[in-house]
């Protein structure tokens, strides 16, 4: 992708346009790592929430991640049906269905937490040692802080 796409530079410099095509070019970056591993970057991001600590229910994903859940329940089937997840009845509420990661989703989130990092060092390679800076100053932000 052009950096600049040939817009002018009042809007170039504008920051929802460099946020926008920063996650573009990161997709970019990510996605064929990810693609022998057989998953998206948002089935991965799947895996990294629902590998990270105890089983969690579809609905706390979903609240987790900001989707809502009949999108959470989609992307876990995609999942399930990939052999990377399964879902179990929790205890002491047979509504609710916990997500835990079979084997072979733990190998792919390892995998592809791996490829993430390859692809965030090479978006973030122009800026040396800037690039933590940046980090921890959308992390502010993010935060509101």
């Amino acid at each position: 992708m052009s950096s600049d796409l040939g817009a002018p530079p009042a809007v170039t410099r504008r920051l929802g346009y460099l946020l926008k095509h920063a996650r573009a070019r990161l997709g970019e970056l990510a996605e064929p790592l990810y693609e022998p591993l057989g998953v998206t970057g948002r089935q991965l991001a799947l895996l990294t929430l629902f590998g990270d600590g105890p089983a969690q229910s579809q609905q706390d994903g979903a609240a987790r991640l900001g989707i809502d859940r009949t999108t959470m329940v989609a992307l876990v089937d995609e999942l399930e049906v990939k052999g990377l997840v399964r879902r179990e009845v929790a205890p002491g509420d047979r509504r609710k269905r916990l997500v835990r990661l079979t084997g072979e989703g733990e190998r792919v989130r390892h995998a592809g937490e791996a490829a993430t990092r390859e692809a965030e060092a090479l978006l973030l390679a122009p800026l040396g040692d800037d690039a933590d800076r940046l980090r921890a100053a959308l992390h502010r932000v993010v935060r509101g802080e």
